[in-house]
């Protein structure tokens, strides 16, 4: 039986998504996940409750609700209905402010609002990775925080965006292609940032089944093509002592953290 999950907040539910989801993968069971941001209102709280009401008329089944909620009045009304709820936030402000001796201040939207200077640092970031990816513009990578490289659609791109979006880090890519197999070397431009390089890797089953929804029944897609050039570029990595990172199980969030844990990569803001 899928179990319905809720993630509701007054903000933007970020903070109960990342909770709740991280508690129920340790679960081997199948959920429906439901994402209710900006529940401000008694009457968008109520509308929610129904909501979850009717999925447990539907359902049999008590929906898991994880909540995230400042205001006491909407927390209440969704602890009235008829799911199972898990309030984040009250669970650990009592225990803090003992040990703090501060009272807290609720206020909504505290989590995610805008600093601008490190809105700004993102911006920066996500133009300079967009402008910068697939080896374009090399000219610009002797500003870039680092340099991402590996074959073709080993998770270059968006391993780049999200940590110029999370974490405000320019980050460019550059791919080595079929045509530099024969003599794999560091371009020049590459050599001079030698110690900004992290290479990706991917197992070759892998990288064939994402090429073929690209170019499918092609040499690019094939096994062989893979293996031969992933046998390379690993080479390279060994030969020219280029940290990498094999990112065959892992979401981008996971190769991002691991980047950061392994480059020493700090979060540029204010």
């Amino acid at each position: 039986m899928v179990r319905t999950a809720f993630y509701i907040s007054d903000g933007t539910a970020i903070t109960a998504e990342v909770f709740g989801h991280a508690l129920l993968t340790l679960f081997p069971a199948q959920f429906e996940h439901v994402t209710i941001p900006f529940v401000e209102t008694s009457d968008m709280a109520e509308q929610v409750k129904q909501r979850i009401n009717d999925r447990y008329k539907t359902t049999g089944q008590r929906p898991l609700i994880f909540q995230t909620f400042v205001d006491d009045t909407l927390r209440q009304i969704i602890n009235s209905s008829n799911g199972v709820c898990y309030d984040f936030l009250n669970t650990f402000v009592e225990p803090i402010q003992r040990e703090l001796g501060v009272a807290p201040v609720p206020k909504t939207h505290r989590t995610h609002s805008i600093h601008e200077k490190t809105y700004d640092f993102r911006i920066d970031a996500v133009n300079f990775a967009l402008a910068n990816d697939d080896g374009s513009n090399l000219k610009n990578f002797d500003q870039a925080d680092i340099i991402l490289v590996g074959v073709s659609r080993s998770g270059k791109t968006p391993t780049s965006l999200y940590l110029a979006l999370q974490y405000g880090i320019k980050a460019a890519n550059y791919p080595f292609v079929e045509e530099d197999m024969e003599q794999l070397r560091l371009p020049e431009v590459l050599k001079r940032n030698k110690t900004k390089l992290f290479g990706l890797t991917i197992t070759p089953e892998r990288l064939s089944q994402i090429r073929e929804q690209r170019r499918a029944n092609s040499r690019y897609a094939s096994i062989r093509q893979c293996q031969l050039e992933l046998a390379e570029v690993e080479s390279l990595y060994q030969r020219e002592q280029i940290p990498f990172l094999n990112s065959t199980h892992l979401s981008i969030e996971e190769i991002s953290a691991k980047i950061i844990a392994k480059t020493g990569l700090k979060r540029h803001k204010y």
